[in-house]
């Protein structure tokens, strides 16, 4: 995309009042361009062909057509970067989840009162500002059932597993943590999700995945053969607690524009002494949140990687975590779970398994 050129959005909202808040919203920023609105998919499809729009914004709850099935259908005939607003209620939820799945770029979460919706103009310019560089990618495809170990899991008692991702996050840590065998240390996740939405989206992970997944818990041990993913608007932390992990769910400043933030669990890590036992990852999103504690781990004897450019929907936080040399390697999405799973099939010696020298970190 030109970058002289402004960023053309239509919006798609069966509400007259949110099209004209997100219409005042988007239009105050001076390198965004809104050259429409449509009440409905069928009025949106005109106006696709139409106006030939960068982005759009969609509503799922919406007469005449879902939003879902507008989706779907444009993602298979057209596909565009697409943001979702959605309420936050559960069937809102789940409906935004599947969204993401079928292709959706990011979520914003409506709030129950109209009139405060305005109140999220900061990251409705922001998720539209990422969705024009992002990757439009197809559906993700259902896990096939339970992952087979190809030898045997040798784990020490500090070993842990930790994972920060943003925008196109949800589906691409869904494709790793799917492929995971049960088994493993226990894994923190951070993902850059609006409040209201997590705990759905870890609840639809803990249905796909062959160990528990669920939202964590200020005080709660992180085990093994277990995740726990950040709630959305607090930061987690781990800390080493006699002879195991416990997590830390906090309030805070945001980090990089962001609460949770991914810098915020890898330097808590580092700092209980995590480092020569772990094994940490940046993947797709915008911005910077994640190089600087994936640095700090690496320099504290961790294993560190970052997902390539070419499999990324957004290749910002891989880019600066590369960078700066936090990463000792790039790997595509699709080879991260075996990855993952190789490290704990190695000698206790914490020695990292061979990987190509093509995703060195030189």
């Amino acid at each position: 995309m030109n970058p002289s050129r402004k960023i053309r959005v239509l919006i798609v909202d069966d509400s007259a009042f949110v099209r004209k808040v997100a219409t005042d919203t988007l239009a105050a920023d001076p390198g965004i361009e809104v050259v429409g609105t449509a009440a409905d998919p069928y009025e949106a499809r005109d106006r696709i062909r139409e106006l030939q729009p960068d982005v759009v914004t969609l509503d799922l709850e919406m007469p005449r057509m879902d939003g879902l099935t507008f989706l779907r259908l444009l993602m298979e005939h057209r596909p565009l970067p697409v943001i979702v607003l959605s309420s936050l209620s559960q069937r809102g939820s789940d409906f935004a989840l599947e969204a993401l799945r079928l292709g959706a770029v990011d979520v914003l979460g409506k709030p129950s009162g109209s009139s405060s919706f305005g109140n999220l103009g900061p990251q409705l310019i922001a998720m539209v500002k990422t969705a024009a560089v992002a990757r439009i990618r197809r559906a993700g495809v259902a896990p096939t059932g339970a992952r087979a170990l190809p030898g045997r899991l040798r784990i020490d008692r500090r070993a842990c597993i930790l994972l920060g991702a943003s925008t196109g996050g949800p589906e691409s840590l869904r494709e790793v943590l799917t492929a995971l065998p049960a088994g493993l240390p226990g894994i923190a996740i951070v993902q850059h999700i609006p409040a209201g939405f997590s705990r759905a989206y870890a609840d639809r992970l803990n249905g796909l995945c062959a160990f528990p997944v669920r939202e964590a818990v200020d005080g709660e041990r992180l085990d093994p053969n277990m995740a726990l993913l950040a709630p959305g608007n607090f930061h987690l932390m781990l800390a080493w607690q006699g002879d195991h992990y416990r997590v830390r769910v906090v309030d805070g400043p945001q980090i990089w524009h962001q609460r949770p933030a991914v810098d915020l669990l890898f330097k808590s890590a580092a700092d209980c002494g995590a480092g020569p036992h772990a094994i940490a990852g940046v993947l797709t999103g915008m911005g910077k949140d994640g190089a600087e504690g994936l640095l700090r781990l690496r320099e504290k004897g961790a294993s560190t990687f970052a997902q390539d450019e070419a499999s990324c929907i957004v290749y910002g936080m891989p880019k600066a975590a590369w960078e700066n040399g936090g990463a000792q390697r790039q790997l595509p999405l699709d080879r991260m779970a075996a990855h993952l799973t190789a490290h704990f099939l190695a000698p206790l010696s914490h020695s990292t398994p061979p990987t190509p020298a093509a995703y060195r970190h030189e």
